[in-house]
């Protein structure tokens, strides 16, 4: 993959990229109402958030393409503080939680994310596109004084048939047409379609009126105090660490779709500066969003000025197209995020589940399910410590040692593989101190020294030869393993 030159991050295909962008803002709208009501606050918080932050990673961020908005991973995280303390302490949070993302990127610790094994990313893949068709299903419900209950007889048919008609106008168009995004075709399309009949079908407007002014500066009333800091640090430490893990992981994803390599850290610290500005002007926090960066690829958004389209669109649907916006069924915009969920999932890793080696499989599996039941977080560093025990389970079975007899009583262990704490134990088997012969030649050219345990090892072994009277020299070791000795106050002389 090769980096994109500043003019090719800008500059092709503007009018595919404004109406990719145009696409994307349809769908980000209904989401970050969703999200901002799952933590309780104001919509117009959630709308906020996703222009500031949407169209400040997309200008200055280090991956073009790639969309990021009020997410609802980072919703989830800040409910119980909103209930407990109220919205200006969330604020705080965002800019707090934001600083933590500056601070990880100026650290360079983006460089981390090469190290997600690739089953996990197909898990964390297959199970977002299981939580965004699942996400909508709450659209076919009303609410009632008893609680939401499924909608029946003839809005459920409406219901249905907009969604089937939306999901038929974007797998249709591109074998007639490829001269505009498909999903803004089904969404407009179907939109003219329900006004024209007057179609008893819910709208975005039904979720609730984003009409308002713009986003003013101020900042967080909360006491500036250690009590503050005490409160609002552990979601501050949580958001951050949700929102950088699913951004990088999108952000890999947008690499391999894109066949071009985006700078990570940049990204972190444009995802940390625009939640900072969205904090400071009253907005949520956000974060990378799977589902929209895909219906943006899919359109054809492969510039900045695709993400920042879609930021700037979300302001004037705040400031002066909500009439118009509100009138956009819920249906169409569903239909294209089922049409998302279907693309996103990689239906490919079900035929390999049975060719890939067992643990592999074992992670694609629990990472998706995890990421379903629980949340992104836990599922990736759940697959993460899965595949790094796999790991050290099968280094730790690799050392071995070639045995060569120098006359009666001299004999040389041609070490092989890596020595670290899992494979101790096996390397201690491969001698035998109580009867071996009088002089031990250990011949280290072939052994890679990985951490402590490994010198510790070594100093084991010196002691048991030593104990039962045997001479052991270590010879042949690299460059890298003697400064690793050495730097531990370890000298493997002649006992």
């Amino acid at each position: 993959m090769k980096s994109q030159t500043l003019r090719e991050q800008w500059l092709p295909n503007l009018p595919g990229n404004v109406l990719a962008g145009l696409t994307t803002a349809f769908a980000l709208v209904p989401e970050c109402i969703a999200f901002a009501l799952v933590a309780q606050v104001n919509p117009l918080m959630g709308l906020y958030g996703a222009f500031i932050v949407c169209a400040l990673t997309a200008i200055f961020g280090g991956r073009p393409g790639m969309i990021s908005g009020a997410a609802g991973s980072m919703a989830v995280v800040i409910v119980a503080l909103v209930i407990q303390h109220g919205v200006q302490y969330l604020l705080a949070t965002v800019v707090l939680g934001g600083v933590l993302m500056m601070l990880f990127g100026l650290l360079r610790l983006g460089k981390l994310i090469r190290m997600v094994p690739h089953p996990v990313m197909i898990g964390f893949v297959n199970g977002l596109a299981i939580v965004i068709a699942m996400a909508q299903l709450a659209h076919f419900k009303r609410a009632t004084p008893q609680g939401d209950v499924w909608l029946q007889g003839t809005p459920l048919a409406i219901m249905c048939a907009l969604v089937a008609l939306t999901m038929l106008i974007v797998y249709g168009l591109p074998r007639l047409t490829k001269a505009a995004p498909p999903a803004l075709v089904a969404i407009v399309g179907v939109g003219l379609f329900s006004q024209g009949l007057h179609l008893p079908t819910r709208t975005l407007g039904d979720m609730a009126h984003i009409a308002g002014a713009l986003p003013s500066l101020h900042l967080p009333q909360v006491p500036f105090d250690l009590e503050t800091l005490r409160i609002v640090f552990p979601y501050a430490s949580l958001m951050a660490m949700v929102g950088l893990l699913e951004t990088l992981l999108t952000f890999n994803l947008t690499d391999e779709i894109t066949q071009t390599r985006g700078r990570p850290n940049r990204e972190c610290l444009a995802l940390g500066v625009s939640n900072v500005v969205s904090g400071m002007f009253g907005g949520m926090g956000g974060c990378a969003m799977i589902g929209q960066t895909m219906i943006n690829l899919s359109s054809g958004g492969r510039s900045r000025v695709s993400g920042a389209t879609a930021g700037i669109m979300i302001l004037l649907f705040v400031l002066c197209l909500s009439p118009l916006i509100e009138r956009i069924p819920l249906a169409a915009l569903v239909g294209v995020m089922f049409v998302v969920a279907q693309q996103t999932f990689a239906w490919g890793s079900l035929r390999v589940l049975g060719k890939v080696p067992r643990n592999d499989a074992l992670v694609i599996v629990a990472v998706t399910v995890i990421t379903v039941f629980t949340d992104l977080a836990v599922a990736v560093m759940c697959g993460i410590v899965i595949a790094a025990l796999n790991f050290a389970w099968q280094h730790a079975r690799d050392i071995r040692a070639d045995v060569q007899e120098n006359g009666d009583d001299a004999r040389t262990y041609v070490l092989h593989g890596t020595l670290f704490f899992a494979s101790t134990a096996n390397f201690q088997d491969l001698f035998q101190p109580l009867s071996d012969v009088r002089r031990i030649v250990v011949d280290c050219r072939s052994l890679h020294v990985a951490d402590h345990s490994a010198i510790v090892a070594f100093e084991t072994l010196r002691e048991r030869y030593r104990t039962s009277g045997r001479n052991v020299r270590f010879v042949n070791l690299s460059l890298r393993n003697q400064r690793l000795l050495e730097r531990a106050g370890v000298s493997l002389v002649e006992a």
